[in-house]
């Protein structure tokens, strides 16, 4: 069931619903964003009823992805459909940050408003955790310049998953010092013997959850294809 959220960090013009797909890749559900102009960021699954609590929320007049992984876009053909909404017009208030890295084609929405901005940013740097580098469309070098973008911006940040965190400039921050560290720990298991991708994830993420395996070695992939473009590989 599609949950209508609050934080006392949001902007009276941002509505928060979360869509009903939980799962270790999209941790509580997909969120959505609406915009009290009739923006929508990130409809999520093809889900008849998150997107009904969608258009009763509304109204929906343009719809924005961050990214086209599918618990993102999947319901986007849908929402349209139902409200006749434009997709991927964004309003002259909303910045399009290209922040790549995650995926090639990811961007956060930097909106201000009354005074009041937030940064909408999608599978860039999560509500918690850190986000994955998808191999082959993540690039680990393009990721650690869009949280260098992201770091000019301290104000709250609105993700893709997970709550809303209180400065995106701070956890952004964070999570590239979190990933020079892996970078590190990559190139010390190369050190010990590590061949093959298995060989990384086996030494540097042994503890990840088994469902979950196959991203770290996306994330791996992805490491390995940054050092090289260091010439250390």
């Amino acid at each position: 069931m599609t949950a209508r959220l609050t934080s006392e960090l949001l902007p009276a013009w941002v509505t928060w619903l979360r869509a009903p797909n939980p799962g270790p890749m999209t941790l509580d559900g997909t969120n959505t964003w609406l915009l009290d102009d009739g923006t929508v960021i990130d409809p999520g699954p093809d889900d008849r009823a998150h997107l009904d609590a969608i258009v009763a929320a509304g109204p929906v007049r343009r719809i924005l992805v961050t990214h086209g992984h599918h618990d993102h876009v999947e319901g986007v053909a849908t929402l349209a459909a139902m409200t006749g909404a434009s997709v991927g017009e964004a309003p002259d208030w909303l910045t399009v940050l290209d922040t790549p890295g995650h995926t090639a084609d990811s961007v956060c929405f930097l909106a201000e408003r009354d005074g009041t901005r937030v940064v909408f940013t999608g599978d860039t740097v999560l509500g918690r955790g850190s986000s994955v580098v998808a191999w082959p469309d993540g690039d680990v070098g393009a990721y650690l310049a869009s949280l260098d973008t992201l770091t000019g911006y301290p104000v709250p940040g609105l993700p893709g998953h997970g709550p809303v965190l209180p400065n995106c400039a701070v956890a952004a921050a964070w999570l590239r010092a979190h990933r020079l560290e892996r970078l590190d720990q990559v190139r010390a298991a190369l050190k010990q013997g590590a061949r093959t991708p298995e060989d990384v994830v086996n030494i540097v993420y042994a503890d990840v959850e088994p469902g979950i395996r196959f991203a770290a070695e996306w994330t791996v992939r992805a490491q390995l294809a940054y050092l090289a473009t260091l010439s250390e590989l």
